[in-house]
């Protein structure tokens, strides 16, 4: 992807043009394009949670099967080819291909009644994301920028929310200030590229051309005292003292044991849950990666499809929990598994699933989640929910009240209107 390409060939001085230019919404890529212009009661009951302090996003982009992961349906007529196999919690079951993520089952809280109202990918991704339809007239934000208006920025070098291998319309930031964007990093196993300055330039060349830069700037900035000009000078600033940061080896995979690497899985995923436990570990909030190709229409039981997809996942999920068990992260460290919808139960012509709002699961782990259960059921055939429905805004609210985020606080697009961090949603208050 032409995305993805800019990310990797990103020069020092590129790369500060190109994050503020992202963070302020007026870069071409449409991946970061954004505009310039906890404590609740709810329909589950009580007040709880914010013991999350960190927020670790899987998405799962292409829509996850259901029946082959977390929601098995033996002996029906729809479950295809997958057998479960039995976790470590007495009378939990998931799909054959998580065998690691089986061993780990009592750090994980699986949701069997999710769904969702729309079949098609970008606006199901959008509205997992956001909480919100994707409309023309207003971009929301997605949950690392809530977060840090919510909570506060809390790194001083590093950015507060990382995107990993982002979706090509990822929300980012939405209507939010443009400090409030995610940092993009195309491919986790190069982190931060040609972040070092050229030999021909000294670190004190490069100080006089900043301060050179600055004083031209200085007069558009007096005469435009507007908030996003302020932004955009505020991000120059940032960009420059991660440069020269030490902190900035965190996005530096090669300071790992290969042992480790080889753990995780050498692949993008792998490599990307790997660099997100690492920027967890120096203070970064919220990190995202992405890991797609789930959209399975053809051969779901091919050796190259669900099989090497979920090894993938369960490789990469189960190091990273592991990690953070180990590292004494877990608890304070939420891990989400989402995707935009279900696939079919039935198996089509073409031995493959097809697109299924109707129903779906996603997964939680650490952060206060109580492990080892399944919430809510879909029916006997995997089609729709049947027990304590979960839609994509009670997910987010989920995820905001374990981090301690209010759910009512209201925050005004420029345009004037409300909106909150999970919309309408009602947190699942059972599983924290």
């Amino acid at each position: 992807m032409e995305f993805l390409n800019q990310l990797d060939e990103l020069g020092r001085r590129d790369f500060m043009n190109y994050t503020a230019k992202s963070m302020l919404g007026v870069s071409l890529v449409p991946a970061l394009s954004s505009s310039l212009q906890a404590q609740q009661g709810n329909k589950r009951g009580g007040k709880k949670g914010g013991k999350a302090k960190n927020l670790i996003y899987l998405f799962m982009q292409g829509a996850m099967t259901h029946l082959d992961t977390f929601d098995l349906k033996p002996g029906h007529e729809h479950q295809g080819e997958t057998k479960p196999i039995q976790t470590n919690v007495a009378g939990r079951r998931i799909g054959e291909h998580l065998p690691k993520l089986s061993k780990q089952f009592n750090h994980i809280a699986a949701i069997r009644s999710m769904y969702t109202e729309t079949g098609a990918h970008e606006p199901g991704q959008y509205l997992m994301l956001t909480s919100y339809k994707k409309i023309a007239t207003t971009r929301h934000p997605s949950i690392g920028p809530w977060a840090q208006k919510l909570l506060g920025r809390r790194n001083k070098d590093l950015p507060d929310s990382v995107l990993i291998q982002p979706q090509s319309r990822h929300p980012s930031a939405g209507f939010l200030d443009p400090s409030f964007s995610p940092l993009p990093i195309g491919d986790a196993n190069r982190g931060l590229q040609n972040t070092k300055a050229p030999s021909y330039l000294s670190n004190k060349s490069f100080a006089k051309r900043m301060d050179l830069i600055n004083k031209f700037d200085s007069s558009f900035r007096k005469k435009y005292k507007a908030k996003e000009v302020g932004a955009y000078t505020d991000f120059y600033t940032q960009a420059t003292r991660l440069l020269a940061s030490e902190e900035i080896k965190s996005f530096d995979l090669n300071q790992e044991k290969g042992s480790v690497r080889d753990k995780y899985g050498r692949n993008r995923f792998g490599q990307g849950c790997l660099l997100a436990r690492r920027l967890i570990e120096n203070n970064v909030r919220c990190v995202e990666v992405s890991f797609g190709s789930w959209d399975m229409h053809r051969g779901i039981y091919d050796d190259n499809t669900l099989p090497a997809r979920t090894k993938v996942l369960d490789n990469a999920l189960s190091a990273l929990i592991g990690d953070l068990k180990e590292k004494g992260l877990l608890d304070e460290t939420l891990i989400v598994v989402a995707t935009e919808f279900g696939r079919s139960p039935k198996i089509n012509a073409n031995a493959g699933r097809d697109h299924h709002p109707g129903v779906f699961s996603c997964a939680l782990a650490g952060g206060g989640i109580k492990g080892g259960r399944f919430y809510g059921k879909s029916d006997e055939e995997g089609m729709y929910p049947d027990e304590d429905e979960v839609s994509p805004a009670d997910l987010n609210a989920t995820i905001a009240t374990a981090m301690g985020l209010d759910l009512n606080e209201e925050i005004f697009s420029p345009d004037g209107r409300p909106f909150k961090v999970a919309h309408d949603g009602s947190p699942v208050l059972e599983l924290l």
